[in-house]
C-alpha cells in the first residue's frame, strides 16, 4: 500500500515549487492592487509609497541596511526573491554597486528591470530558486531575502541555502510573516473581524476582500498575497529563531508592518507606528552567518 503523508497540526502541507512559481508569475507584487500600468512610474512610485507608509510605518529602519565593513571596502550583495524589485533599487540608490537580484519568475526579473531602468541604477538579474540557487559557495558579503522564505515550500533548505553562498562571517538580514497577537488569539476576538469587514475592512484586489471574515488565521496568512496564493506560512519569534540558530548568529530581531490600508478608516501616524512596532506582522531578523569549527 502506497504510504500517505500525514500532516501534523500546525504543519503547512508541502506544495510543489512549480505551484508557488506558477502563482507569482501571473500574480507578481502589487499587481491587482493598483490602478497604474504595471511597470509604469506611477506604478513603482505608488508602490514606493506603500512601503514606506504601511509597511515601515513611516520611515525607512536603517536595520534593513547591509552592517559597515572594515575600512568601508564595498560589499557584493544578494537580493533573494526580489520581487519587483523595491529592494534593490533601494539599495542601489543608496549607493550600493555590486548588487545581484534573484526571483523564482521570468515576470518579476522583467518588471525589476523596468524599475532600475526607470531609477537609473543597475543590478545583475538572474533566475533562481531560493532552496537551491546556482550560486557558489561563499559568494556574496550579504544577503537580503524579505518576505519570501514564507512562501516556499522548504523554508528550512531556504536557510540553508542563504548560509551557504554567504562568505565566512557574511550577513543576512531575512524576514516572515510574524504570528502576532492578532494571529495568535484569533479565535477569540474573529468577532472584531466581522465589525470591520462590515465597516469596510478589507485588502484591495487578488481576491481578498473577505480576508477579515477568515476563521483560520492560517488561511489568513496565506489569503494576503492572494486567492489562489498556494502557500503561506507564519512563524512565531521562538521558531524563526529556532530555523535560523543552527546557521546563523541572530544579533537582532524585530517587527514591523501593520496594514493600516486595510482598515475602514484613517488611524493617526503615531498609532500606526506603535502598532507597527509592537503588533507587525513582519518578523525581521539581523544574522551572522557561523564560521566552520
Amino acid at each position: 500500500m502506497e504510504s500517505k503523508k500525514i500532516t501534523l497540526p500546525g504543519e503547512f502541507p508541502m506544495t510543489s515549487i512549480e505551484k508557488v512559481q506558477g502563482f507569482w508569475e501571473e500574480n507578481p507584487l502589487w499587481s491587482g492592487e493598483t490602478n497604474f500600468e504595471e511597470g509604469s512610474e506611477e506604478f513603482f512610485l505608488e508602490h514606493r509609497k506603500v512601503y514606506y507608509e504601511d509597511c515601515f510605518g513611516g520611515s525607512f529602519d536603517l536595520r534593513f541596511l547591509p552592517p559597515p565593513r572594515k575600512n568601508g571596502q564595498s560589499i557584493k550583495i544578494l537580493d533573494l526573491g526580489c520581487g519587483i524589485g523595491f529592494w534593490t533599487t533601494e539599495l542601489a540608490m543608496l549607493g550600493y554597486s555590486k548588487i545581484h537580484a534573484s526571483d523564482l519568475t521570468n515576470k518579476a526579473l522583467a518588471i525589476t528591470s523596468k524599475r532600475l531602468e526607470l531609477f537609473n541604477v543597475k543590478a545583475e538579474l538572474s533566475l533562481q530558486n531560493a532552496e537551491n540557487t546556482s550560486f557558489e559557495d561563499n559568494l556574496f558579503d550579504h544577503v537580503n531575502c524579505q518576505g519570501v522564505i514564507h512562501h516556499t515550500p522548504d523554508t528550512n533548505g531556504a536557510i540553508k541555502e542563504i548560509s551557504r553562498i554567504l562568505k565566512e562571517d557574511g550577513t543576512a538580514s531575512i524576514s516572515v510573516y510574524y504570528k502576532n497577537f492578532f494571529l495568535r488569539f484569533w479565535p477569540i476576538i474573529q468577532p472584531l473581524g466581522w465589525i470591520l469587514y462590515f465597516l469596510g475592512a478589507k485588502l484591495r484586489g487578488r481576491g481578498r476582500d473577505h480576508i477579515f471574515k477568515q476563521t483560520d488565521a492560517a488561511e489568513i496568512v496565506r489569503l494576503y498575497d492572494g486567492k489562489s496564493n498556494p502557500i503561506g506560512k507564519s512563524y512565531t519569534r521562538k521558531s524563526f529563531i529556532s530555523m535560523l540558530s543552527p546557521y546563523f548568529h541572530v544579533e537582532e530581531t524585530y517587527l514591523h508592518f501593520f496594514p493600516a490600508r486595510s482598515l475602514p478608516f484613517k488611524i493617526p501616524k503615531f498609532i500606526h507606528r506603535l502598532l507597527d512596532k509592537h503588533f507587525g506582522f513582519m518578523l525581521y531578523a539581523s544574522l551572522r552567518k557561523k564560521c566552520a569549527e
